[in-house]
């Protein structure tokens, strides 16, 4: 195995496996025994029912030290704050469609960014996954093809699924890496990027605040999907605030 191979191995560990609203303390362990097979340490908890458990420690096995680590916080913005790539497990359809990966896809993303981005993958629920707005902080939806005669998968299972593509990918990928000259935002600076342009848009009466209909749904694809970096983050906000300035004049 080659040092880049060794460098990409490497960074598996700083990959923020995310789980929000877990009900069974359960899958908790299974998937922090998944994580652990292949590489991954960095277990993220949003709103679990119920945590630390006994039942979670005796279903990780020997990944018990994942679970000592794990972070936990109240919201999925909160948790994903720092990340520039936020990519969310779908298994609906949407009214206004958003980028969809598969497996495989998702893994050759994670890999080709992973040495300049903070990367996150989202797992939603067991029993309803992730809530429109959550899915709304990603910039992509994976979506595992399931038999849909029994499309129900366990929260475990998707996260073994995941992280085992992500790691195959890491070991086979040779090529070298475009390095972009500024780095990207995180969800965080994205968020302010588009609230700023939500509050220009209402300002300016671009919209009718009542019924908005899928208007900003669309503009928060736009961006999520645009990978924008810091600077050009920063030139729309001054654009914004220059557009808002004269407008009080």
């Amino acid at each position: 195995m080659d040092d880049k191979k060794n460098t990409l191995l490497e960074l598996l560990d700083t990959v923020k496996i995310v789980l929000v609203g877990t009900t069974h303390p359960g899958n908790i362990g299974a998937a922090a025994r998944a994580m652990k097979n292949m590489g991954f340490r960095k277990l993220i908890l949003v709103e679990p029912k119920e945590f630390p458990s006994d039942v979670a420690t005796y279903r990780s096995k020997a990944a018990k030290d994942i679970l000592e680590e794990a972070e936990i916080f109240n919201t999925l913005e909160q948790a994903v704050a720092d990340c520039e790539l936020v990519i969310g497990t779908s298994a609906r359809d949407r009214k206004v469609p958003w980028p969809i990966l598969n497996p495989k896809e998702s893994a050759e993303t994670v890999v080709k960014n992973l040495p300049q981005q903070k990367v996150a993958l989202v797992f939603g629920r067991e029993d309803r996954g992730l809530t429109n707005e959550e899915l709304g902080l990603c910039n992509f939806h994976v979506h595992i093809p399931t038999d849909p005669d029994y499309s129900s998968l366990n929260l475990a299972q998707a996260v073994q699924i995941l992280v085992y593509e992500i790691r195959v990918a890491s070991l086979s990928d040779t090529e070298d890496k475009n390095y972009w000259d500024v780095e990207l935002a995180n969800t965080q600076q994205t968020e302010m990027l588009i609230n700023h342009m939500d509050e220009l848009m209402q300002q300016v009466e671009f919209y009718d605040v009542d019924n908005p209909r899928k208007l900003l749904l669309r503009v928060r694809r736009f961006f999520k999907r645009s990978n924008i970096d810091v600077m050009e983050a920063n030139i729309f906000r001054g654009l914004f605030a220059t557009i808002q300035k004269k407008l009080k004049q």
